[in-house]
């Protein structure tokens, strides 16, 4: 299913024991546009700190219930490695945070989730063992991530070959891969209140330097795309 990325801000994160907080932010790949975490706000019972989540933790999306279930207990939230999720994450750092979890690199493998098509076909029972991927997890650190906040790109300006075109006002997720699938693109700047949804295949790069998204095409190929209604379920036709 494809999901507006503005719905999961807020929702609630519920660990097999209780409440673990609620969903801040999403950081995801720049280079294959999976999210490859949640940043979780969770409020007073971890003095305010901030943890991330691996989509790979979720096991039952609740949409009407604003809740998302992970197989995880909040112990293992709590001794989780420290991530400061203002600051850049580091591929070492990714590295700790999949060997503590027990989870296989998604850099090291054919598929969007490495040895995986989809975060879920990697979730494991809580108390499995988890040597085997945990060794994985401790190797592979040669690339470096490239990740970026969802929040951080909401508003940069996309620029096309001759020209800018308005600006990133959301995201399109797919529910099952958790990869974004659309760029909402809001284009009032030249063509009042309309909007388009682009795909990341057109991104050639996202500069943090000049907070643009560079795409390939021209800002008539933009306005050539049909009009966006989010108001609309998008299907598959």
């Amino acid at each position: 299913m494809l999901i507006n990325a503005s719905n999961l801000n807020g929702l609630t994160i519920r660990a097999i024991d209780g409440d673990l907080g609620t969903v801040d932010d999403l950081y995801f790949d720049d280079e294959t546009w999976a999210i490859r975490y949640l940043t979780v706000e969770t409020g007073g019972w971890l003095g305010g700190r901030q943890v991330l989540l691996s989509p790979i933790s979720i096991v039952h999306a609740d949409w009407q219930g604003l809740r998302l279930d992970v197989a995880l207990t909040q112990k293992q939230i709590e001794d989780s490695p420290e991530i400061r999720t203002h600051e850049p994450v580091s591929r070492q750092q990714e590295a700790e945070f999949y060997g503590y979890y027990g989870y296989p690199n998604y850099w090291d493998g054919p598929y969007l989730w490495g040895p995986a098509l989809y975060p879920a076909d990697l979730t494991m029972p809580v108390g499995a063992p988890a040597a085997e991927f945990a060794n994985q997890a401790q190797q592979g650190q040669s690339s470096d991530s490239h990740l970026r906040s969802a929040k951080a790109i909401t508003g940069y300006y996309l620029a096309a070959s001759d020209s800018e075109i308005g600006h990133a006002s959301q995201f399109i997720v797919n529910d099952e891969s958790w990869a974004i699938r659309y760029i909402e693109v809001a284009t009032q700047n030249w063509w009042p209140g309309k909007k388009v949804l682009i795909s990341p295949a057109w991104v050639e790069r996202v500069s943090w330097a000049d907070s643009k998204v560079y795409i390939a095409g021209s800002r008539e190929t933009v306005k050539n795309c049909p009009e966006y209604n989010e108001a609309m379920p998008i299907t598959r036709e």
